[in-house]
């Protein structure tokens, strides 16, 4: 569904992305893991178009992702930000269907939309609240009925623990293993959760200095040396 070939991104003199080749499979939810500054939300961002790699390719389907193609790329995904990110002028239920309201009148986007909010436990009664009104789970939840609003293809989650205590990261991650099942959407999270990874991903991809050190599935992650400092308690022990 998604590939990276060769990709190279620089920040003055800093490889932030340094050759990097990656796919990911239709339906296959792929977690990519590192430490804060080697180049995780970067290489979101090159593959949504949001920075211009140096060198390399983007590829969607198959073909590059250029000017003829990208417009269909962002019309199949959906994308549930590190702060949720929704617009505080605008109702929980008008968040959730900012996309669908670009082509449909209200009276049809709202129904989709209390759908969607039900589907992540969000009731009617929140539909027409503020952001403010809204706790930290809760935000979540609207930023994820947003992301699914429109069926997306592609999924992508950007930190979608941070800043939530153990209970409610947990049922966000329940929700995100649950919708990707669901959908077969093809998903890729960026996170530092390694509790968010065995739960919501198929496959684990480890970003350092500018390369993939480690990719594989999150069942063989105990045994992989490289992540030993990611998985605390399940970490292999050297020899």
């Amino acid at each position: 569904m998604i590939g990276v070939r060769g990709l190279h991104k620089r920040f003055g003199g800093r490889a932030v992305l340094d050759g990097i080749d990656l796919d990911v499979a239709q339906g296959e939810s792929l977690c990519v893991i590192g430490q804060s500054g080697m180049g995780k939300s970067v290489l979101l961002k090159c593959i949504l178009g949001l920075e211009a790699p140096d060198a390399g390719q983007v590829l969607w389907q198959g073909r590059p992702l250029d000017r003829s193609t990208r417009p269909a790329f962002m019309a199949q995904f959906g994308m549930l930000f590190q702060g949720a990110a929704l617009f505080d002028s605008l109702t929980v239920w008008q968040n959730v269907a900012f996309r669908l309201r670009q082509r449909m009148p209200d009276r049809q986007a709202r129904p989709i939309a209390l759908d969607k909010m039900a589907r992540v436990g969000l009731g009617p009664e929140t539909a027409d609240l503020m952001p403010a009104e809204l706790s930290g789970g809760m935000a979540k939840r609207a930023g994820l009925a947003r992301a699914i609003a429109d069926d997306p293809q592609v999924i992508f989650f950007d930190e979608p623990t941070t800043g939530l205590d153990p209970i409610r990261a947990a049922r966000i991650n329940a929700l995100i293993r649950g919708i990707v099942t669901e959908t077969g959407a093809t998903a890729i999270t960026i996170t530092h959760d390694m509790e968010s990874v065995r739960v919501i991903g198929d496959r684990v991809a480890l970003l350092q200095d500018g390369h993939i050190a480690w990719d594989g599935p999150v069942s063989a992650m105990r045994d992989a040396a490289p992540l030993a400092g990611f998985l605390g308690p399940l970490a292999v022990t050297p020899p």
